[in-house]
């Protein structure tokens, strides 16, 4: 059958789809995009909170048109500082493609957004698909469920936590099940996503629900070890939760009743503390009041059985090719909040300085003081935290919230499985460094966190412009080609085009690649600083080490 070439049709397993075909933001190719399309039965009424796997979508009549998003996940964007409604009935995925029937199946790229699991979407206003599908492979994004509708704890059957975890695999099953349709090949399917998803990334690497559903993988910025990537005391909080509602109660089941009578608008931006000093946590990017948690045995087919660590170890990760990595100054994004409004506290309350599962640990006070008086000393000496030591702060924030963990995933995740692996550090500094920017003003240069997101996405809603000719575009066309020849060939150089071949990382080399204008090998990435954080930690559990 041939495809109509402005409303092309495809026909998945619910009913007939209509699409658009549209022209690529360079001018000189196009693409067949498929939105909005529903890949899970909506989670509303008892389905609230749920986290047993998604009911299927329901099958509809006729041709349904997808040329628009589906609704997002009810949530407060802490980028624009608002409120977005969104709606509960938000699990809808987007899929873009070169060629609907191409002589071969093309590789698919599915990509999980960030957002700290409480903002964020897959809609091209940040993840437009038009610089990756010039590379012939298939683009998929979609929603899931966020804060607490999507994380939720009460340790119970029904809501053990990790509901939009499970979204996530719902939306992977769906894929395997209908990429085909739009030309993608199921079995060459490879999984990325930055800062939150990034860690989810990670946690599909090693969680037990996922395997067999993708084949390579790519976390940029965030990874499962992360502070901010799990949850502390999911009940407690949950109970929290009720009370802060107006429900006082020890039993889960009344609990959850109130919760999923309460109007959707009343669960945005709770942020539940319980602590006090949890409030500035969470705004430092130290913790999240929900996200994924490790699950209860009871009886339901678990997302995380385990603690991410312990399942690395015992080798509980898939065999699957992966690549993980960060910016070169992860902790540029907020600088500004830096100097206005944390940097004054961090001096007078030097405690801050200790990550939050330190602070969290059964080490006595003293102890914690101690190390964190080593932490500031060892970024500033014997400065004073203020705004002269501003570049300080920044590399603070970016080995302590990304960097050291990351390392720390991919070294675990090299000991326990034989896969290939692949580290970067993505290093592209021009005018679309737009989140970075702000680092100008302070003399302070570098990708800060999701800049790499407008080389590799092109953001709608930013109407970034775009010159072929500039340096800028060559940085554009040099990382998605590594990116996709990754998801091509499990090798981001297969072969000598981009004119370095990309060594693999293994925990006694530590390779690496730079990615800017060009690409550039190295070895024991901040080896200082990831020395400094193990013995950080190896503090924070024994008095042996000095």
């Amino acid at each position: 059958m041939k495809m109509p070439d402005k409303n092309p049709r495809v026909l998945v397993q619910q009913g007939w789809l209509q699409g658009e075909k549209k022209e690529v933001v360079t001018g000189d190719g196009h693409y067949y995009s498929f939105k909005g399309i529903p890949y899970a039965a909506a989670p509303i009424g008892n389905l609230r909170f749920k986290a047993r796997a998604p009911q299927p979508p329901a099958v509809w009549t006729g041709i349904r048109k997808a040329t628009q998003h589906g609704p997002v996940c009810p949530q407060y964007n802490y980028l624009t500082l608002a409120v977005v409604p969104g709606s509960e009935d938000c699990l809808y995925l987007n899929v873009y493609t070169p060629k609907i029937t191409p002589q071969k199946v093309l590789p698919v790229m599915v990509f999980i957004h960030g957002g700290g699991f409480k903002f964020g979407s897959g809609n091209d206003d940040n993840y437009g698909p038009d610089f990756l599908v010039k590379q012939d492979v298939v683009i998929v994004t979609f929603n899931y469920r966020l804060e607490v509708l999507g994380f939720l704890c009460l340790d119970t059957e029904d809501v053990p936590g990790n509901a939009g975890m499970k979204d996530q695999v719902a939306a992977l099953k769906w894929i395997k099940e209908n990429i085909q349709k739009f030309g993608g090949d199921p079995y060459n399917v490879t999984i990325f996503g930055e800062s939150a998803g990034g860690a989810s990334t990670s946690y599909h690497i090693i969680s037990p629900l996922s395997k067999g559903l993708f084949n390579r993988a790519i976390a940029m910025s965030g990874v499962a070890l992360t502070d901010w990537a799990m949850a502390y005391e999911g009940r407690t909080r949950a109970f929290t939760l009720g009370k802060q509602l107006g429900i006082e109660t020890e039993d889960p089941q009344v609990l959850l009743e109130f919760l999923q009578n309460v109007p959707v608008e009343k669960l945005v931006n709770t942020n539940p503390s319980l602590h006090k000093f949890e409030e500035m946590c969470s705004k430092m990017v130290k913790m999240s009041y929900f996200a994924p948690v490790v699950e209860k045995q009871l009886g339901q087919k678990a997302f995380l059985p385990e603690h991410p660590e312990h399942l690395l170890v015992s080798g509980a990760g898939s065999e699957v090719d992966v690549m993980i990595g960060y910016t070169s100054e992860e902790g540029l994004l907020g600088i500004s909040a830096y100097e206005l409004l944390f940097m004054p506290l961090f001096h007078k309350h030097p405690e801050l300085f200790a990550p939050f599962r330190i602070m969290m640990s059964n080490n006595t006070p003293e102890k914690i003081w101690e190390l964190s008086h080593r932490i500031r000393e060892y970024y500033f000496k014997e400065k004073a935290v203020d705004s002269k030591g501003l570049a300080e702060f920044v590399k603070y924030v970016s080995d302590s919230s990304t960097i050291y963990d990351t390392h720390r995933f991919m070294e675990l995740l090299s000991k326990s499985t034989n896969a290939k692996r692949y580290f970067y550090r993505f290093c592209c500094v021009s005018d679309r460094n737009i989140y970075g920017m702000e680092g100008l003003k302070y003399g302070i240069t570098g990708a800060s966190h999701l800049d790499d997101m407008v080389y590799l996405f092109d953001p709608k809603e930013k109407k970034l412009k775009i010159d072929v000719t500039s340096n800028a575009y060559k940085m554009i066309e040099l990382s998605c080609k590594v990116f996709t020849n990754f998801a091509k060939f499990g090798n981001p150089t297969p072969n000598s085009s981009l004119g370095v071949k990309w060594p693999e990382y293994n925990s006694y080399s530590c390779n690496h690649v730079d990615i800017s204008e060009t690409l550039t090998v190295g070895s024991k990435l901040n080896a200082d600083t990831l020395a400094f954080w193990t013995r950080i930690y190896n503090k924070a559990k024994t008095d042996t080490d000095d």
